[in-house]
């Protein structure tokens, strides 16, 4: 059964950090490029980042430069995602996703390339 389950979201202050975790069961992530995408109620689904299978190549939109950064351990096919000085506007639920092969900065406004999803992990950015 192939699975995906985010884990790590919570509570945190404006200003903290958050390690999101993406684990795959079911199948192995090492073809797969994976995405993050969140949604905040009432709006869109949002495209975080992406970082690709072979390489490891990363893709972020320019608004989330330098705050997020996604990394990944194939031996233990899992997908990290590094949130620092988180805003009250990164409040969301965060899910993952997969994409065979490559990322591109067009998969970030397109999730529907994506094929599975996590159930997501909230987000709460508040003081």
């Amino acid at each position: 059964q192939v699975q995906l389950v985010e884990s790590g979201g919570g509570l945190v202050q404006p200003g903290g950090s958050l390690r999101l975790s993406c684990v795959a069961s079911g199948f192995t992530l090492d073809y797969y490029a994976i995405g993050w995408f969140r949604q905040a109620p009432g709006k869109e689904r949002e495209g975080v980042s992406c970082i690709s299978s072979s390489d490891s190549s990363t893709v972020y939109p320019d608004s989330m430069k330098g705050r997020f950064t996604i990394s990944r351990d194939n031996a233990k096919n899992t997908v990290y995602l590094q949130m620092n000085s988180l805003k009250p506007e990164d409040t969301a639920v965060y899910f993952c996703a997969t994409i065979p092969g490559w990322c591109m900065r067009y998969y970030l406004s397109h999730p529907e390339q994506f094929g599975s999803w996590g159930q997501g992990t909230q987000v709460t950015v508040s003081s």
